[in-house]
């Protein structure tokens, strides 16, 4: 299939823990189209939430439209080359640095933050450019071959309260080689692939260009959910995106907006009518 990554590069990430497609993903009309939707939920985001655009995580709860990109064929063909044909989608996020402004990424592995909440943390990152991605506007950095190891101890991050930074924890120093870092340097509609063991992080947006990118995350459906991470995410639910399910997963409806995770995060509630408006 055209749409498959050839092997070597399957076994680049297998060996390194990440790798860079230098490709279009979607069709131009289909990118521009996801584009365009995110314009007009970037405005009533920042309206409704008063919060930085940098925190635009996991939208597909509130706007199913997101959908038809999350579950299109072109993404997950790449990602069916990775992690098989039966797939689930794992979240997503519109991670958007503001000219000037935008926020530093700490060194971390996704999987501290989502610590017994699949077995096995085998989530695979597709990191969609939605601006030009690049060192000038905080491109992300990657740290090769990292993702094979135990998982690394944590800090606290400075200045986690005075808002220049997205998480409040960090790798602590020492742990790994940040010489050896790899600029993910993308064009709009290019996407770069990362495990979810792999450490990396981004450095602050000082440039006049925006950053934004799209995290889609997946996982193969042979993992399995542990209800119990819903104690400390209320409401948060996987999707059937591909496959059939193999490890007894219960799924979200992809048509129908998180109504659980609505209730729980009363603040939702104003942008599902802003969206809806």
């Amino acid at each position: 299939m055209p749409g498959r990554l050839p092997a070597k590069d399957v076994q680049f990430y297998k060996d390194h823990g990440y790798l860079l497609h230098h490709k279009p993903v979607f069709a131009s009309p289909k990118f521009k189209a996801l584009k365009d939707h995110f314009e007009h939920q970037l405005v009533d985001f920042v309206r409704t939430t008063g919060k930085s655009p940098e925190h635009m995580d996991v939208p597909h709860f509130t706007d199913p439209k997101l959908f038809d990109w999350l579950f299109d064929d072109d993404v997950l063909d790449l990602v069916e080359s990775l992690i098989g044909p039966d797939i689930a989608l794992w979240s997503s996020h519109f991670i958007c640095k503001p000219p000037g402004v935008g926020k530093r990424v700490p060194w971390h592995e996704d999987s501290y933050y989502w610590q017994q909440a699949l077995d096995p943390m085998d989530v695979v990152t597709l990191w969609l450019a939605v601006d030009p991605s690049m060192p000038e506007n905080g491109c992300m950095q990657v740290i090769p071959d990292t993702h094979t190891g135990a998982l690394a101890q944590y800090e606290n991050t400075p200045d986690s309260d005075k808002g220049k930074v997205v998480f409040g924890k960090q790798i602590k120093p020492g742990q790994f080689d940040e010489s050896k870092a790899v600029n993910c340097t993308l064009a709009p509609n290019e996407c770069s692939f990362h495990h979810a063991k792999v450490i990396h992080g981004s450095n602050a947006n000082t440039s006049p260009l925006r950053r934004c990118g799209y995290t889609m995350r997946y996982v193969p459906a042979t993992s399995r959910f542990r209800p119990e991470f819903r104690d400390r995410a209320p409401g948060f639910q996987i999707y059937l995106a591909r496959g059939k399910d193999r490890a007894g997963n219960r799924y979200g409806d992809p048509t129908k907006i998180n109504d659980a995770w609505v209730n729980a995060n009363p603040e939702q509630r104003l942008l599902v009518k802003q969206l809806a408006g």
